[in-house]
């Protein structure tokens, strides 16, 4: 439900309206667009609308798609020679020449909503109210939706932008509200207000998992001393593993004889603080520190970084890399530090561990520390490295904006 909100779109302005699933973005559309009556409050439009929420939503399955563009533009307010005026560049628009006199029951979700924003935006309404609908083509389709509404926006109409496209809001339109929990939650220059609301969704996802990594710490399977002794690291970062180690692969747990014990580990970004939640090429270190009862001079620190599902993506420790531990006593600290973490978007998780040098566990930390990369840029796989490409000749390309 929508409580407390009140604000106003002056003609010509374009409102991008933000929040999370099940905030009231939809709702409050359908209030703007008359489908919803307010049980308190007012709405009040000067214009004639289009609403883009539920495209299709007159279609008849059983008659074509000629038929089905005559009776839906009649409904959103055209006569029948308005809309036999318009009706080549809604099909051209759709890319449905080749279908427009099959019935509609015989398109994919696609060509039916495709045909729904066609006959909606060539209304020429004077307020536009857009629910999430540039996912309904393939990207040259998206293109000749955006161009339209750059059209809409230079002839002075008034636009209501509900979506999930943070970059589209910053770009495209004059204004952002937020929405959280069917109330406003701040409204203002579209850069500041998405900002606030990207900061929102990273505090909570950092809860998130932060409660996460919470309860699998306190779920671990924790292997004793007695049979730690036998225990060495699973897969990486060793060079020679023995075959005890097979049972704890791939399995969250903890384990060692904690002669040497890791009392914390964070992930500290380039804030300086420690968090779960971290941008993809941003510097990353991961502080751990430990507690030894007594000295001990033969160990080994090490390190694996693991998708989601469960891959190495990389491993190391300090013997590999030529580091000989001498001396680790009381209350001790090692940080490891990536300048950048070129991941792409995802979650990950990471081992942590302290050894001796012939592999048996002082303390190891199997898949108990999760964190999440974000990316602007889209991409597969695991490692995003910087690139760029270059056109010669005979190639004709655009760039959309990224998010």
């Amino acid at each position: 439900a929508i409580q407390d909100v009140t604000f106003t779109v002056p003609t010509g302005r374009t409102l991008g309206v933000i929040g999370r699933n099940g905030s009231g973005k939809s709702t409050m559309l359908k209030l703007v667009a008359g489908i919803t009556k307010p049980t308190t409050g007012t709405v009040r439009v000067n214009g004639r609308i289009s609403a883009l929420i539920e495209l299709g939503a007159g279609f008849h399955p059983e008659i074509s798609g000629r038929e089905n563009v005559f009776i839906n533009g009649i409904m959103l307010g055209l006569s029948k020679r308005e809309v036999a005026r318009r009706f080549d560049e809604i099909v051209e628009f759709a890319e449905l020449q080749e279908f427009i006199d099959a019935p509609v029951k015989t398109y994919s979700s696609g060509m039916y909503m495709r045909l729904g924003f066609a006959v909606a935006i060539h209304v020429d309404p004077d307020v536009l109210l857009v629910d999430e609908v540039l996912a309904v083509g393939d990207e040259g389709f998206t293109h000749r939706c955006l161009d339209k509404f750059a059209e809409f926006k230079r002839r002075g109409k008034t636009i209501l932008l509900v979506t999930h496209s943070l970059g589209l809001v910053e770009r495209f339109c004059d204004e952002a509200l937020w929405l959280d929990a069917g109330r406003r939650k701040g409204m203002g220059d579209p850069k500041r207000i998405v900002a606030g609301y990207v900061a929102n969704v990273d505090e909570a996802e950092e809860q998130q998992i932060a409660a996460g990594d919470a309860r699998a710490q306190e779920g671990v399977v924790v292997v004793g001393p007695d049979e730690a002794a036998m225990a060495v690291l699973p897969d990486h970062p060793i060079e020679a593993v023995e075959a005890p180690a097979d049972m704890f692969r791939a399995t969250e747990g903890r384990w060692g004889s904690r002669e040497v014990e890791i009392t914390d580990v964070a992930l500290i970004g380039p804030d300086g603080h420690p968090g779960h939640v971290f941008r993809s090429g941003d510097p990353l270190s991961v502080r751990i520190r430990l507690s030894a009862a007594a000295e001990v001079s033969d160990f080994v620190f090490g390190f694996g970084l693991f998708s989601a599902e469960g891959v190495c993506c990389y491993g190391t420790n300090t013997d590999l890399e030529g580091y000989t531990g001498t001396g680790l006593r009381g209350q001790a600290e090692v940080t490891l530090t990536f300048p950048r973490l070129d991941l792409v978007e995802g979650t990950y998780k990471i081992d942590v561990a302290v050894h001796k040098r012939d592999g048996v566990t002082y303390d190891y930390h199997r898949l108990l520390h999760t964190f999440r990369i974000k990316s602007r840029a889209t991409g597969v796989g695991i490692y995003r490295p910087e690139h760029d490409w270059a056109f010669g000749a005979g190639i004709d390309i655009d760039r959309r904006p990224m998010d």
